[in-house]
């Protein structure tokens, strides 16, 4: 088991729209405090990936163009590395734009741009509004005792799919989800998570921020120490109140 966590931020100054660095602080703060290290490396356009360099593999959102040019270059310089790195247990976790691009492909405007395809699902555009707003979504995970609650902020245009074997992240409590219909938000395939939830996510969810970490350094995650998560539980209860629940 090691004692200092390795993430790999992927295009950390393109896909950082909603406050993503808040989560690389989250978790290295959790750390901090529990006496752990923490290794933050950043793979930009054209650089190679390690797969067996981090534990946690990082994709956040972005502007369309900037999205474009990342779902270009993951396909051409990070898939391989990628899949090999979910391959031995590595998480690989994408937010907003980043759930998009671990899939087979998503539209932009009447173009099909391919995904690293690390999961089964598509994203379409479909008549209708933006699903924006508050969001709050039931979540069951490995070493968790029963389900907890993820909140957060949603803000996305197209529509994710999930294959038939596809599992999601979640299910909606409150909120849209993929796709305003399904009631599933997000998608999980072992060690791939994939979620629309920002704001940034893990300031708003210690708990899935240790989850995490713990999973990352493959620990069980009664074995990290306890936190006095005043502030943290404070925020948790904040969002699902904005959530309307």
């Amino acid at each position: 088991m090691a004692d200092v966590l390795r993430v790999c931020a992927l295009y950390p100054d393109l896909m950082n729209i909603y406050a993503d660095r808040g989560n690389m602080l989250m978790l290295q703060q959790r750390c901090a405090w529990r006496g752990l290290g923490f290794e933050l490396t950043a793979a930009g356009l054209g650089d190679p990936v390690d797969p067996d360099g981090a534990d946690l593999f990082y994709l956040g959102g972005g502007q369309d163009r900037d999205q474009l040019l990342c779902a270009e270059d993951l396909v051409a310089t990070k898939r391989e590395a990628l899949h090999a790195a979910a391959d031995r247990g590595a998480i690989v976790l994408g937010i907003c734009g980043g759930i998009q691009l671990l899939g087979h492909e998503y539209a932009l405007g009447d173009r099909a741009v391919p995904g690293v395809g690390l999961v089964d699902l598509r994203t379409v555009r479909e008549e209708g509004p933006r699903l924006i707003g508050n969001v709050a979504i039931e979540v069951e995970l490995p070493g968790l005792e029963g389900p907890r609650v993820l909140a957060g902020f949603e803000n996305h245009g197209g529509r994710t799919k999930l294959g038939p074997e596809t599992r999601p992240l979640g299910r909606v409590l409150k909120g849209f989800g993929n796709d305003g219909r399904s009631g599933y938000e997000g998608v999980r395939r072992g060690t791939v998570l994939g979620t629309y939830l920002h704001g940034p996510l893990l300031p708003k969810n210690a708990w899935f921020a240790d989850w995490l970490l713990a999973t990352a350094l493959g620990r069980d995650l009664r074995e990290l120490a306890p936190l006095d998560d005043a502030l943290e539980d404070a925020a948790h209860a904040s969002a699902r109140r904005a959530a309307g629940i």
